[in-house]
């Protein structure tokens, strides 16, 4: 894991400002910005997405991302809070260790767009009702 940034980080070769950390995770600002408070939340054994975390490791991450969410909120009164997270560069993902963004929203900043236009029409029932059913068995 020599080459991962965020390894890097967590064995303090590079430096980050931490926002808070334990024996299972960590929290520091994402160097870019785009509104005050973006941190990132990690998991300190290196898992490069979300499918090499275990359970406890997932809920770790979520725990702390909970008590970061209730700082930002106390700090910078956003009106909103975006939750994201990418597995692969398909999605996005930019660095290969899981990572958890929280980022504080205000009106018409931009950043984070679900739908690159509009939201797609409601699918049918029994589409979803089909793919839940092919979901279930490995669950």
């Amino acid at each position: 894991m020599g080459d991962c940034v965020f390894c890097r980080i967590l064995a303090r070769q590079l430096p980050a400002s931490f926002v808070a950390e334990d024996e299972t995770t960590a929290a520091f600002m994402d160097l870019r910005q785009p509104v005050p408070g973006h941190v990132l939340v990690v998991p300190r054994r290196h898992a490069p997405t979300i499918y090499e975390l275990t359970p406890d490791e997932g809920a770790a991450v979520m725990n702390l991302a909970i008590r970061v969410a209730r700082s930002l909120r106390k700090v910078f009164s956003p009106a909103g809070l975006s939750l994201t997270q990418s597995n692969g560069a398909i999605a996005g993902q930019e660095v290969d260790h899981f990572h958890l963004h929280l980022q504080p929203r205000k009106s018409g900043d931009g950043i984070l767009r679900v739908y690159p236009h509009s939201a797609p029409a409601p699918t049918a029932r029994a589409q979803l009702d089909e793919l839940a059913a092919q979901l279930r068995p490995h669950i």
